[in-house]
C-alpha cells in the first residue's frame, strides 16, 4: 500500500450516485456522509440516512468491489439518548485490534455533541455517549454558533508513543489523546490544529475533519478535511483538501493543498437537501485502489477512486 502526501489524484465514480434513497421508511429522502472500512474482504459502509423528518440513524452497506453495495434492511445505530434524540448523524470508524469505534455526531436540535460508539461486528454498537461536553469546535472564530459544538472525529489507528490520536471538530480542527480509545483528552480550546482559512480560499467559513487519518510511507500523518464557503444568499459550497502533519508535534499542519481535489462536479453533488456539498468521511485501501465515499449534497452517496501509480498531472497554486 502506497500512502504519500498528497494522495491521489481522486475520480469521481462515472456511475454515481452508489447509494440513493429507498422506500417509506428510515433512509426514504437522503442517504449520504458515509464511514467506511475493510472487514473480511469487503467494503462496510456506515452511512447516515433519514428520511423527510430529518431525524439521522446510520445504516450499513457492503460490498466485493467497493462499487456495488448491498444494504442491511435495518438501521445499526439510531437515536435513543437524550443527546442524540433528534439524529445519530456523520459517523467515522476505525478499527483496533478486531473493536470498532464509531464517532458520529449526537444532534438534540440545540446542541451537536460528537459521541462514541463500539463495536465488534458493525452490526450491534455499544454507545459510550457524549465526548466532550464543553468543547465549541468553532471557536476561536465562532460564526455565532452556541457551544456546545462538536463534530467529526478521526482516530488514528495506529497508537502514537503509546497513545491513541483523533482530530476532530467542525469549524476549527483539534486534536485529543487517549490511552484505551474511550477516554479522551482534548487539546486547550485555544490551540486549534486549523481555523478557517484566508478570505477568497476553499475554507474561509469553516473547515471540519474527513476520514480518520492514516500514516503515509515516511511516518507523517495525512489528513483529509473538508471546508467551505459562505455565500450571501444563505448557501454554502463544500469542497476537500489534505493536511500533513507530524506525530511528534500534531498540532502543527507541515503541509497543506491549496486546492480542492474534490469538489461538486455532478448533478447530484449540486442539488439536493443542502446544494453544492461533496463531503468526505470514508477512505479506505482495497484492491490496490484508494476509495473515496462522500455526501452529495446531504441527499446520496458517491465515490471517487485513486489507483496507486496514478499521478498529478500539475500541480495547483
Amino acid at each position: 500500500m502506497s500512502t504519500h502526501f498528497p494522495l491521489g489524484p481522486f475520480t469521481p465514480y462515472e456511475r454515481n450516485p452508489i447509494l440513493r434513497p429507498q422506500g417509506d421508511g428510515w433512509e426514504s429522502a437522503s442517504v449520504y456522509n458515509p464511514a467506511a472500512v475493510v472487514r473480511d474482504g469487503r467494503v462496510a459502509l456506515l452511512y447516515r440516512a433519514h428520511a423527510e423528518d430529518i431525524v439521522s440513524h446510520v445504516g450499513l452497506a457492503t460490498s466485493d468491489d467497493g462499487l456495488h453495495f448491498e444494504r442491511h434492511p435495518e438501521p445499526v445505530l439510531s437515536p435513543s439518548e437524550d443527546y442524540d434524540r433528534y439524529g445519530a448523524e456523520d459517523p467515522r470508524v476505525t478499527e483496533v485490534d478486531g473493536t470498532y469505534y464509531l464517532t458520529y455526531t449526537g444532534w438534540d436540535r440545540i446542541n451537536a455533541r460528537l459521541c462514541l460508539a463500539t463495536s465488534t461486528d458493525l452490526v450491534t454498537w455499544t454507545k459510550h455517549g457524549a465526548m466532550f461536553a464543553d468543547f465549541n469546535t468553532f471557536l476561536p472564530q465562532g460564526n455565532g454558533v452556541p457551544g456546545p459544538w462538536s463534530k467529526a472525529g478521526g482516530i488514528l489507528a495506529e497508537p502514537v508513543d503509546g497513545r491513541y490520536l483523533m482530530y476532530f471538530g467542525e469549524g476549527s480542527i483539534y486534536y485529543a489523546w487517549s490511552e484505551d480509545l474511550l477516554h479522551w483528552e482534548p487539546c486547550s480550546q485555544d490551540e486549534p490544529v486549523m481555523v478557517p482559512t484566508p478570505a477568497g480560499t476553499f475554507g474561509d467559513f469553516l473547515v471540519e475533519v474527513g476520514p480518520p487519518p492514516i500514516v503515509t510511507d515516511n511516518g507523517l500523518i495525512l489528513l483529509i478535511h473538508n471546508a467551505a464557503v459562505a455565500f450571501d444568499d444563505g448557501t454554502v459550497r463544500y469542497t476537500a483538501g489534505q493536511l500533513l502533519l507530524d506525530p511528534a508535534d500534531p498540532g502543527t499542519i507541515l503541509a497543506e493543498m491549496k486546492r480542492p481535489w474534490l469538489e461538486p462536479s455532478t448533478y447530484e453533488d449540486r442539488h439536493g437537501l443542502v446544494s453544492n456539498v461533496t463531503f468526505v468521511e470514508g477512505l479506505v485501501h482495497f484492491k490496490d485502489t484508494w476509495f473515496a465515499y462522500y455526501g452529495q449534497s446531504d441527499s446520496t452517496l458517491g465515490v471517487a477512486t485513486y489507483r496507486v501509480g496514478d499521478r498529478y498531472s500539475a500541480v495547483g497554486p
